[in-house]
């Protein structure tokens, strides 16, 4: 391989929503070598990033244009993205052409976001998973994380959360699920920050830290765009709403600053489970 050759393979152009996972990814990717062209989402990235390019969500026809410019042809998006208005969407023409393509795909997150992949590698951009280049970035092997370990009820509680996660994953609702013998609450279109929200008021009076929260990858999920995560504010929701622990998988799941997502869990006396 020559030296021009190698360099460009070693380019990728971050796209970043809001919250920390970006500068989490970019550090990462940074560490393992590869040179990040990070690109913010106008009004929702961090301005601390500091990115190299900002581009509103519907500005995709610049920024590919900047990709070829630069050579990179390699791809990953990171970040939430919240609420969004008409005017973070006006697309130009590439955008516009790109919308139709997904529209025609669309049966749901999971199938729009494969849609958005195909779209892409028809002009060149490769779509990659940040964990695959960076497994920092995740839970890197299966088993406990935390000093507080799972019962066996707990584990009860786990098999059965896996499974509940599994099929509401499987019909593109959702991947978040709270079990307690029974189960306590599934996520839907309010994401899992919301869903957690409920449990926490739902729960402010019990006594006694019972039951577990799942984060599971959706059977055929599309890694490179939905990724799901957890970080330290999920640590207190779930301590907050008296559970046990949390279940996520290794390699796949996004551990925001997992230092202190493991510091705080060992503070709250929360476990952490990596399933493979």
């Amino acid at each position: 391989m020559n030296k021009a050759k190698q360099n460009s393979d070693k380019k990728i152009a971050l796209v970043a929503g809001a919250l920390d996972l970006p500068f989490f990814t970019r550090d990462a990717l940074r560490r393992a070598g590869w040179d990040v062209f990070v690109v913010g989402l106008k009004n929702f990235y961090d301005p601390r990033l500091e990115p190299d390019m900002v581009v509103r969500l519907g500005g995709g026809g610049r920024a590919v244009r900047e990709f070829r410019r630069r050579g990179i042809n390699k791809l990953t998006f990171v970040g939430a993205l919240g609420h969004v208005n008409l005017s973070d969407i006006r697309p130009d023409l590439w955008s516009i052409f790109a919308l139709i393509s997904i529209m025609k795909h669309q049966r749901g997150y999971d199938s729009m976001a494969v849609a958005l992949n195909k779209v892409l590698e028809k002009r060149g951009l490769s779509v990659v998973a940040a964990q695959d280049l960076a497994p920092e970035l995740a839970f890197e092997t299966a088993g406990v994380k935390t000093k507080t370990r799972p019962s066996a009820r707990d584990r009860r509680d786990i098999e059965r959360a896996i499974e509940v996660s599994h099929t509401i994953g499987a019909a593109d609702i959702g991947a978040s699920v709270v079990v307690d013998k029974q189960v306590f609450a599934v996520e839907a279109a309010e994401g899992t920050a919301k869903m957690l929200e409920r449990v926490v008021a739902m729960r402010k009076n019990y006594k006694k830290s019972s039951g577990v929260f799942a984060k599971m990858t959706k059977p055929g999920q599309d890694l490179r765009i939905d990724i799901p995560a957890i970080g330290v504010d999920t640590v207190n929701a779930v301590a907050d709403a008296h559970l046990k622990g949390i279940v996520v998988n290794a390699k796949t799941c996004f551990v925001v600053d997992k230092a202190n997502v493991i510091q705080q869990a060992n503070r709250r006396g929360i476990f952490i489970i990596a399933m493979d």
